[in-house]
């Protein structure tokens, strides 16, 4: 087997046949991609995918990418989506070449329209919007001619003209192509190119009150710009053959693109839709956009994913030709991995519990030393506080201990993390029968560090010193979405689940956008918009366990 054979099988198809048109000379060796948002709602994770293709398709090849706009309908757009798209860009780790909007063609995109209208291919349509839905015909039956596509080219221009100038209301007349309503491709059956709406634009004010299609704007703006690959997502398949009629029969351009499908991103416990995930924002279910359970590129920057964990997950997904759906938790899988040799541990106590060291002086405080990331020794130790009364997590211990369990329960021996043995000798509770705290001794000879090479324990338990502890707000999300018993995707009642914990002294100094890992908790970061001097916000970005199983080892 040849080594050029080798190399084209390590390359995904659409590098495939970028390489064969660059062999070829197509485009005359160059690569031009876009990303072609429509500002309409905030980008999520899927998006990410495509953001990741078509940058480093360009990036491979010495090419470039433009960021261009769909604002080819104004109804729905907003200049907040215009911003948050360019920020989630940015933070991905990618620079446009040029930033575009499709309104910015609309006289073209008029001529072009016209040219159609002189060829015969194109005629202005008074049926209503239901009317030509029937008329579309279905799957199985072919469609039925209206009875405006007879009408002139000269005819249908000045009707063209008319809705140009406002003469009609919305809804009134289409400008629909000629092509083929017995077609299998239910796209072909003369689809609607123009539509009227007399709606203020951001970009073009009143100047128009008709507007192109996404089908028709979509090749043309493609073309303008001299892209050589439109890579779109596999739902633009059954649309293609409308791309090149377009190009083929406006014949403005001489080399128009290629357009290429990949299969969509679809991740389990997530929904990739802009209509839906507007609709949570809206009726109040998440805080916003970047709510830290909502699957938008703000909500995961604002949850702690890293932009190298989410560039690495769509790099290993690879790109395929067919639909599947990726489990989410290869995507925490790469968090973990990114952040894992990155933060530094810190001591915080969820659901805490009051040890009382009865042995210990009282008024002492001593500083022990803890390591900082135990598997990124460069990084050096930290001091924290102990003292007689300290706080260790709930789930350190068991008043009657199952099998194997090897942490704090009545009689039982552990470490404290950085400090000594203590033992449990007595359970405090209160009238309701629930713990008040635990009297505990100390063995002052086994403090860590001092070549202590006495008896063992298995247990280790981290603590927070009681007196200089500080509560932070800590909110631990769930997934969004769950299974119900008919396979169907449903919002979780329990998504997030939040609780004042008890951190070490140094987290009363957290910045907004901070990451740390909570020891034997997970990874969290200092929420950027609660956090601030006079209370510190944590999500957790992701659990210490995975479920994934990475390949190769990795």
């Amino acid at each position: 087997m040849s080594e050029k054979t080798n190399e084209n099988r390590s390359l995904n198809f659409i590098h495939q046949i970028i390489e064969k048109d660059i062999e070829e000379g197509t485009y005359g060796g160059e690569v031009y991609t876009r990303f072609p948002p429509e500002p309409n709602g905030y980008l999520h994770i899927g998006h990410a995918k495509s953001i990741c293709l078509n940058f480093t398709t360009a990036q491979k090849y010495g090419g470039r990418t433009n960021l261009r706009y769909d604002d080819t309908n104004p109804v729905k757009e907003d200049m907040e989506y215009v911003d948050s798209i360019e920020e989630d860009v940015k933070w991905l780790g990618f620079t446009w070449d040029k930033r575009l909007w499709a309104s910015d063609y609309f006289d073209t995109m008029y001529e072009a329209a016209m040219e159609l209208i002189r060829k015969g291919l194109a005629y202005v349509d008074d049926l209503s919007p239901d009317q030509i839905r029937e008329y579309r015909g279905t799957l199985k039956e072919p469609g039925k001619e209206s009875p405006c596509r007879s009408q002139s080219a000269e005819e249908a221009a000045a009707l063209f003209e008319r809705m140009r100038a406002g003469e009609f209301a919305d809804g009134e007349r289409v400008l629909r192509a000629k092509i083929d309503m017995a077609s299998p491709n239910i796209n072909m059956r003369d689809p609607v190119i123009y539509r009227i709406a007399h709606t203020h634009h951001h970009n073009t004010g009143d100047k128009w009150c008709i507007y192109p299609m996404y089908d028709f704007a979509h090749p043309i703006e493609d073309a303008i710009e001299g892209i050589t690959h439109s890579i779109c997502t596999l739902e633009f398949e059954d649309h293609r053959p409308l791309y090149d009629w377009v190009l083929k029969n406006v014949g403005f351009w001489p080399h128009p693109p290629k357009q290429i499908e990949f299969a969509r991103l679809n991740l389990t416990n997530t929904v990739m839709s802009k209509r839906l995930l507007k609709a949570l924002v809206d009726d109040g279910t998440v805080e916003g956009w970047d709510d830290p359970r909502m699957p938008t590129i703000a909500g995961l920057r604002r949850r702690g994913y890293t932009p190298q964990a989410i560039r690495t997950f769509c790099e290993e997904i690879g790109v395929a030709k067919s639909n599947s759906t990726i489990d989410i938790a290869m995507l925490e899988h790469f968090v973990r991995d990114d952040l894992k040799d990155k933060v530094e541990n810190r001591n915080v106590v969820e659901d805490p519990i009051k040890v009382v060291i009865t042995n210990y002086p009282e008024g002492r405080t001593e500083m022990v030393e803890v390591e900082n990331n135990r598997n990124v020794p460069e990084m050096g130790n930290r001091e924290i506080p102990f003292s007689r009364e300290i706080y260790i997590d709930g789930a350190d211990f068991m008043e009657v201990p199952v099998k194997k369990y090897f942490r704090l329960f009545p009689g039982n021996e552990v470490r404290v993390k950085g400090a000594y043995f203590i033992k449990c000798e007595d359970v405090i509770k209160n009238p309701d029968g629930t713990i008040k705290e635990l009297h505990c001794t100390y063995d002052p000879q086994t403090r860590s560090g001092n070549g202590f090479e006495g008896r063992k324990v298995k247990g280790t338990i981290h603590f927070v010193d009681a007196a200089t502890a500080v509560p932070v707000r800590v909110r631990n999300y769930n997934y969004l979405y769950i299974e119900n018993e008919q396979g169907e995707q449903v919002l979780n009642p329990d998504s997030v689940e939040e609780k004042i914990c008890y951190a070490e002294p140094s987290l009363a100094d957290a910045k907004p956008g901070e990451r740390f890992q909570f020891f034997r908790h997970g990874y969290y970061i200092a929420d950027e918009k609660l956090t601030n001097d006079m209370e510190k916000v944590f999500n957790r970005i992701v659990d210490l366990k995975s479920s994934f199983k990475p390949k190769n080892n990795r």
